[in-house]
């Protein structure tokens, strides 16, 4: 991620005044610290005081500030503010905690900031489509106009040879029909253009026939022609009609012709008639009326009256319009004169007093937002033109980017984006509040060289239609769902930084978004932190300063919060990786998941930025992946893997110690061939083996019983070793929890937590009070085991904790859980594949999703309440008891929380209905075994000093003998030791004590021995050898010097003799 995109979010103005007035004082003072940060009230001028607190007087270059000299100084510079704003502006500087910023950090920071601004207009605006449709219809020639009826929600598409084609609101062809006039025949209809008469339920059709002709949709056949206007002068190619909608009769009909005439038909009764009938017509009579332009000019028609203007100097007018915003008429033409022409209407005038705008080359068509009170048009030099209506001198703005002549614009009235198309066929939404394009779509469209093309969007539905011709395509705007989500894609991971009290979560799109914890704003969000490579976990180092990151790509990132890559870790050795856990150490970094053994990296090698794994001491123990791990303080570290395997081993040594399993049958899958050792692994797990019964899944060897997704030390429970009791929990296959006690190797209880469950994952508070299990519907409990499992005994409790919570907080699997302390209160965040991290306390109480348009506040949460189940019946009858005093007693002021029966056989698979699950499933079934062979309960260190001799287990010995110089000291030593005085004990010296000689043979093995005098012998042939290389240069020299003095013979008489010692 050379280039984050860092996205930030602050409140609005309206935001903080929708809130209510009892609201507290503090959340509003803490959402105006945010809308006010001192970065966003900075000018140009500020910036430049700013640099000069880096470069002081008689200095050359910048200097790096501590935190109180930049406090002193900005509060000093800028002469505003308060010194709390500034510290909290240093510390968002400083991320690495270096404790000082220089002038470099100040403008990164800065831009980053504006940058992001900008970015998150993009991301905010930028509308989600569905994939492109072509409607099928029964167009012959180019479609001409595209009209949606808002009474009857159908839509009306008709084409030039009159082919009029009907959709339902599902844009499902109903009907094609013709439209015709009596005054040309069919081989030499053209249709021109159509409208929509919506306050009278007519549609108007024009003809190059120059005429118009108005259906009724209300007749009893319907687009029966009800008038027919006819004797216009030249042809009509452009139509607009408008109506008041506070009052239906009032209404315009604009149309332009070929001759560079704007015309318009002002009705003051259209809700009563259009036109007045002959007396002689009656309203039974189906029967078209026919009226002439002339009689409509000279005004023989009481309820309509017409206006016009011929500014466009005879030349094509592409499109009119009727704006009663501005109540004036809108044309435009292909020309460099009077491009764009705005007609007023005076009193007592029936011509139009213009205005016009002037643009090179011309304009194909234009649209007008009332709300900004600005004229787009689309002009065939390849540009957008921005007018203000009241301002002919230049244009508000100009939208660049169009490769090709602009044929077509329309703007969105409530998104406020403008819509363009060019001749290209590249499609360009515009946001006009920055005046910046935020989406291009191209590519997609049908492939033609010479096409006419109509832009139509219905706002409504979120609909854009565009023609190629006869071919009708439909680009439609994803509706916005109703719930709440925090991504865009699913979330993968979450983590609460205790350090900015900031949540950090990421999702399968390689996206990495920052919350505040205390509202749920969005405060940052990365893009593209592995491209386009879907990120699977994250972890914080030990300070919270660094952000890991992995992803299926096999590499692991490490971040600074203001988006740096430091480092990037090859886990997967240049090959895709399933990295499922990141575990930060002292003096090393873990990273587990894809393969049976640990990829580690060790700290004093992140001297560049590339670091390549270091090799891990001890041997690959595991049969099969490694899933998860935990680390207990000082060294011991417990790994799970995928066939429900634990294995403890020494972090220092990196060597296993021992290994257990819940089922004696998966331990013994793979059997050695030495006969002895399968004997004494039957003797090491044959307590387990007697003590697994109630969950093994019997006849059905189902391979996700035993997986091992989540493993945790409650490290809130001290004097395990001593007093007994668990130590280790861990979950996973079959919703199944499990308890053990590391020390003795003992499983001590095993519960369903969610019955059917496929797999769960959970995680423990810091105290080890609480255990928090999510299963892939959505399900979250909270279970009570502050009093569970605190001594150790032979008897497995299959009876489960006390549940304090069971909520269900999202509708897909549950990928991520978290806990966090804020304000005093426990709290838990969960991600889910629903795009959602939501905010719960651990009484169940959900506090919100992160993303909601309302901010919260964490309040008070109401204490947790402790529910007993009953106990389930036993599945087996076997050896399985539940001892007394593991049963919790119930609290008497717990108010009981009932759970939702659900019906196991209406419970959808999440293995087979699922693309994730299928593809998982497929993945492990397909996954060729790895032959091993297995390894004893106790496990031989691997590497060392002795590893190559032959090492068995020592015998257990009950009763320890006592040595031969207890048993008989007569032998060893002279007599009885005479007391000696208090002040001064004399001892006897060895040699008077010690009888028989001191024999190293008799004290190290016979293999020790040997290996040391092999040793030795090697070494005196190389000294050997060397003593001769030396004697030959000596000679040599010699030879060279024939007259030496007394004195350089002395020397060389005592090198000689150093050499040999």
């Amino acid at each position: 991620m050379s280039s984050p995109l860092l996205v930030e979010y602050k409140n609005t103005e309206n935001e903080l005044e929708s809130r209510s007035l009892d609201s507290n004082s503090d959340q509003m003072e803490t959402a105006k610290k945010v809308l006010e940060q001192v970065e966003n009230r900075l000018s140009v001028k500020d910036i430049m005081k700013i640099q000069k607190v880096f470069m002081p007087p008689n200095f050359k270059e910048f200097v790096p500030v501590n935190r109180k000299n930049f406090i002193d100084s900005m509060f000093t510079a800028l002469g505003c503010g308060v010194e709390e704003e500034y510290g909290d502006l240093f510390d968002r500087i400083d991320v690495t905690q270096d404790g000082f910023v220089d002038w470099d950090k100040v403008t990164t920071f800065m831009l980053l900031e504006h940058y992001e601004k900008e970015e998150r207009v993009k991301s905010s605006l930028v509308p989600q489509w569905k994939d492109i449709k072509f409607l099928p219809s029964h167009h012959k020639e180019p479609i001409q106009s595209i009209v949606y009826l808002k009474n009857s929600h159908r839509y009306l598409s008709l084409s030039k040879e009159g082919w009029l084609n009907v959709w339902d609101e599902n844009l499902k062809l109903q009907q094609t029909l013709r439209v015709a006039t009596d005054s040309v025949r069919l081989r030499d209809l053209w249709v021109t253009s159509m409208i929509s008469l919506a306050n009278v339920n007519k549609v108007a059709v024009a003809f190059t026939s120059k005429e118009i002709c108005f259906y009724d949709l209300n007749s009893k056949e319907e687009f029966s022609c009800q008038y027919k206007l006819h004797g216009l002068f030249n042809t009509l190619i452009c139509m607009h009609y408008w109506y008041n909608p506070e009052d239906g009769n009032e209404a315009v009909l604009t149309f332009g012709n070929v001759c560079g005439e704007v015309n318009a038909i002002c009705f003051t009764t259209a809700l009563i008639s259009l036109f007045e009938r002959p007396t002689s017509s009656t309203d039974e009579q189906e029967t078209t009326v026919a009226i002439t332009w002339q009689e409509l000019v000279k005004g023989n028609h009481k309820c309509c009256f017409t206006l016009r203007h011929k500014e466009h100097n005879k030349e094509w007018v592409r499109q009119v319009s009727y704006c009663s915003n501005l109540e004036a008429f809108i044309s435009c033409t292909t020309t460099n004169l009077n491009t764009i022409v705005l007609g007023w209407k005076e009193k007592g005038t029936t011509t139009l007093k213009t205005t016009s705008f002037h643009i090179s080359e011309g304009v194909n068509a234009f649209d007008y937002h009332p709300g900004l009170n600005l004229i787009a048009s689309a002009a065939i030099d390849h540009r957008v033109y921005l007018w203000n209506p009241y301002v002919m001198s230049k244009p508000s703005g100009v939208l660049r980017g169009h490769l090709a002549s602009v044929i077509a614009v329309q703007f969105s009235i409530t998104r406020r984006q403008l819509f363009s198309f060019s001749k290209d066929k590249v499609l360009r939404i515009w946001d006009m509040h920055h005046q910046l394009c935020v989406q291009r779509i191209a590519g997609i469209f049908p492939k033609c060289l010479e096409f006419q093309t109509i832009l139509y969007f219905n706002e409504t539905y979120g609909q854009l239609f565009t023609t190629f011709n006869n071919q009708l395509t439909l680009l439609e705007m994803k509706q916005e769902t109703v719930s709440v989500t925090s991504h865009e894609k699913p979330v993968t991971c979450v983590l609460y930084n205790s350090l900015f009290k900031q949540v950090i979560s990421s999702d399968i799109g390689s996206t990495v978004t920052v919350w505040m914890i205390e509202t749920g704003q969005k405060i940052k969000q990365f893009s593209g932190c592995h491209g386009n490579s879907e990120i699977t976990t994250m972890a914080l180092n030990a300070t919270e300063t660094r952000l890991f990151t992995a992803s299926i790509d096999g590499t692991v990132k490490i971040w600074d919060f203001n988006g740096h890559c430091h480092h990037k870790l090859n886990a997967g050795r240049d090959q895709a990786a399933d990295i499922s856990q990141i575990l930060i150490l002292k003096r090393s970094v873990l990273v587990l998941g894809w393969e049976r053994i640990i990829t580690v990296f060790r700290m004093d090698s992140f001297t560049e930025f590339f670091v390549e794994p270091s090799e891990w001491k001890g041997k690959p123990q595991h049969q099969n992946d490694i899933l998860c791990a935990a680390f207990l303080p000082p060294q011991t570290l417990v790994t799970g893997s995928y066939d429900g395997e634990i294995i403890v081993w020494n972090n220092n040594s990196e060597n296993a110690s021992c290994r257990f399993h819940p089922c004696v049958k998966r331990a013994l899958q793979s059997k050695s061939d030495n006969q002895l050792q399968v004997h004494r692994v039957m003797e090491n797990v044959s307590t387990i083996s007697t003590r697994y019964q109630l969950f093994n899944p019997g006849s059905e060897d189902n391979e996700y019983s035993y997986v091992v997704t989540r493993i945790f030390f409650l490290e809130g429970r001290k004097n395990v070793s001593t007093m007994g009791g668990a130590n280790l929990v861990a979950c996973g296959g079959s919703g199944i929890v499990r308890f053990w006690d590391t020390f003795k190797s003992l499983l001590l209880a095993e519960f369903e937590a969610h019955a059917d469950a496929v797999s769960i994952i959970m995680t423990v508070d810091k105290k080890s009070d609480y255990l928090i299990t999510g299963d892939v519907n959505g399900c979250i409990k909270v279970w009570n085991i502050q009093e569970y499992c605190l001594c150790s005994s032979d008897i497995v409790i299959t009876q489960h904790p006390p549940i304090v919570a069971a909520i269900q907080p999202h509708t897909d699997c549950i990928s991520h859980l978290e806990t966090c302390v804020q304000d005093d209160h426990l709290l838990i965040l969960s991600a889910s594949a629903d795009c959602s991290i939501v905010l719960s306390d651990i009484s169940g109480s959900v506090i919100g999703v992160f993303g909601q348009d309302e901010h919260w506040r964490i309040g008070a949460c109401s204490p947790p309440s402790v529910i007993k189940s009953l106990p389930k019946e036993e599945k087996t009858v076997g050896q399985k008891h539940i001892r007394n005093e593991e049963c919790l007693a119930i609290s008497k002021h717990s108010i009981p929380i009932t759970e939702e029966n659900i019906d196991p056989d209406n419970r959808v698979n999440i293995w087979k209905s699922t693309v994730l699950g299928k593809k998982f499933r497929e993945s492990r079934i397909q996954r060729r075994p790895r032959a091993q062979l297995y390894t004893w309960n106790k496990i031989q260190n691997p590497i060392g000093t002795f590893s190559s001799l032959h090492m068995e287990d020592l015998e257990k010995i009950i009763d320890v003998p006592k040595p031969d110089f207890l048993q008989n000291p007569h032998k060893y030593f002279d007599g009885k030791i005479e007391e000696a005085d208090n002040e001064k004990l004399i001892f006897p010296t060895l040699s008077e004590t010690l009888k028989a000689a001191f024999d190293e043979k008799s004290l190290f093995p016979k293999e020790i021995l040997d290996r040391e005098h092999k040793t030795k012998l090697l070494h005196e042939q190389n000294l050997n050898v060397r003593k001769t290389v030396i004697n030959r240069k000596a000679l040599r020299l010699k030879s060279r010097l024939p007259q030496e003095t007394a004195a350089e013979i002395r020397l060389g008489k005592k090198i000689d003799i150093s050499i040999q010692k």
